[in-house]
């Protein structure tokens, strides 16, 4: 398992995902994502974002945003290395704080984020913040990492070099047969083009 810079190519296998995991999507470009992605079968596991805000006046924030780990990959690490890979690059961009605004605050702050009021928001974010609690995320809270704080739990690593994916419980040998009654026909009337009659 390994967290890479997304290609232009995966941006429709971003959006579907983006939209069904109800995350955001404004001013989406899929050069500011990562994807952590399996190395041995090249699925792709989860993705996160980098959203850098260039207010007209003051000093350029930079958000981390979007992250998200599809469920037969959930408990494995992946979501702690994507946001790894998302500080990383902030700090290379030069970023000594890092913001984000998540209804899953409690699990951003194993990594050392910590909960601040709104009021402490940049201006760009307070917005940010408003309007997410409006649209996508009612309980959206922000919180900052001061990036040299970032800590990773190890147990975190240790899952991550074992990840796989997991068979969901819908699928595999316990699925049912499916029957003409499934697809609206009636057995007992339906002819076929090629009954014999018999």
């Amino acid at each position: 398992m390994y967290v890479r810079d997304a290609k232009n190519r995966e941006e429709v296998w971003l959006l579907d995902h983006i939209e069904e995991m109800g995350l955001d999507e404004t001013a989406f470009r899929s050069r500011d994502y990562v994807i952590a992605i399996d190395q041995h079968t090249h699925e792709k596991a989860g993705f996160g974002r980098i959203r850098i805000h260039k207010p007209d006046d003051g000093d350029p924030v930079c958000e981390l945003t979007s992250i998200g780990v599809l469920d037969a990959w959930r408990d494995q690490g992946v979501g702690a290395h994507i946001i790894e890979r998302l500080v990383e690059y902030a700090s290379d961009e030069g970023f000594d704080v890092v913001y984000s605004l998540t209804g899953a605050a409690s699990y951003l702050e194993q990594f050392g984020f910590e909960r601040i009021d709104p009021e402490q928001l940049p201006e760009p974010l307070d917005d940010r913040l408003a309007t997410k609690r409006e649209n996508i995320q009612p309980d959206a809270a922000p919180l900052r990492l001061q990036v040299d704080r970032f800590r990773m739990p190890e147990r975190f690593r240790e899952r991550f070099k074992n990840a796989s994916v997991r068979e969901s419980p819908e699928s595999g040998e316990d699925d049912p047969e499916e029957s003409a009654e499934d697809f609206g026909i009636d057995p007992d009337e339906a002819t076929y083009k090629y009954d014999t009659g018999d």
